[in-house]
């Protein structure tokens, strides 16, 4: 007999999701202030080179190319001391490093695409996503957080860019990940979708929100929906998690159940909120909408999330 704890589907729903492709091995027990000089002393060494919210990607024949070798990177003005060192995969070490050329001043075989669009658009495999993913948050946080926070002296970066040292008082920084609840309210037959002002046009998703201190998952899954939508909300199951550089958050997918259908939305957070039919949002997935309506991007975890409730029937 199994054990009912562990019954799940054969691949976890958060390996669906943009992002999660990552086969980095961390080695995190194993870093040392001196691994990133360790890593570029290999000759396997590839590099994946950023700036400004964008990743350079080589031209090839029929794709593209994200990973640089050490030499090669250095007519684009790279920062070698504030480069982090990601892990460690089949062909060798692997950086992230700041790259100093403007997209406009790279030659015509580079280009600089921003990483929503390079995820978005499937401009890498799944594997080169994911490292994307861990090396723009470690270098977002880096450029943010250069001054210690205790006493404003300049920090210094440590075990290969997985923390920051104060030389004057001590103190140690961390990277930090910034946690938010994204969440499905859904009954049998219709499910909540708001529409923030931002949003592209006629796309509608799930609610979300930041976890606050103090607040566990399913409290801030409650309070963001009650507070965007006015809904009160009963049971709540988590679904899946993604990691979202935009600049290091974590995303945690749930469903929730509704206790009332009358919606209140704030619209000073919303455009607009109302309940969908599960017909519709089929269409919806499908880009079939009669009215154009649209969920967002199959890499998106509100698009899972959408997806498993029209798929739950």
């Amino acid at each position: 007999m199994s054990f009912r704890l562990f019954d799940a589907p054969l691949r976890e729903p958060s390996q669906f999701v943009g992002f999660a492709g990552n086969t980095i091995d961390r080695q995190s027990e194993n870093r040392a202030d001196d691994s990133v000089d360790q890593a570029l002393a290999d000759p396997t060494t590839r590099l994946l080179l950023m700036n400004g919210g964008r990743l350079y990607l080589k031209l090839g024949n029929s794709s593209l190319d994200p990973w640089f070798g050490a030499a090669e990177s250095q007519p684009f003005k790279i920062s070698l001391a504030d480069g982090v060192l990601l892990g460690f995969s089949e062909q060798g070490p692997v950086l992230a490093v700041p790259a100093g050329v403007d997209a406009e001043q790279l030659p015509e075989t580079i280009k600089a695409i921003d990483y929503r669009s390079v995820y978005m658009q499937g401009l890498i495999d799944e594997a080169a996503a994911g490292a994307m993913a861990q090396g723009a948050a470690l270098l977002a946080w880096h450029a943010s957080h250069r001054f210690c926070s205790k006493c404003g002296t300049e920090s210094q970066m440590r075990a290969g860019g997985y923390k920051r040292h104060c030389p004057n008082c001590g103190t140690e920084h961390f990277p930090r990940t910034d946690p938010v609840a994204i969440m499905l309210t859904a009954t049998r037959e219709k499910c909540l979708l708001g529409r923030g002002r931002h949003f592209a046009p006629g796309m509608y998703s799930a609610l979300a929100g930041f976890i606050e201190p103090g607040e566990t998952i399913e409290a801030a899954v409650r309070r963001e929906t009650l507070e965007e939508a006015g809904i009160r909300l009963g049971r709540v199951v988590y679904h899946a998690s993604q990691p979202w550089p935009f600049p290091y958050s974590l995303m945690i997918g749930c469903f929730g159940e509704p206790l009332n259908e009358d919606i209140q939305a704030d619209l000073n957070e919303l455009e607009d909120c109302r309940w969908f039919a599960r017909d519709e949002v089929r269409l919806m997935l499908a880009r079939e909408h009669p009215g154009n309506l649209i969920t967002p991007p199959k890499g998106a975890i509100a698009h899972h999330l959408i997806r498993a409730w029209v798929d739950a029937e």
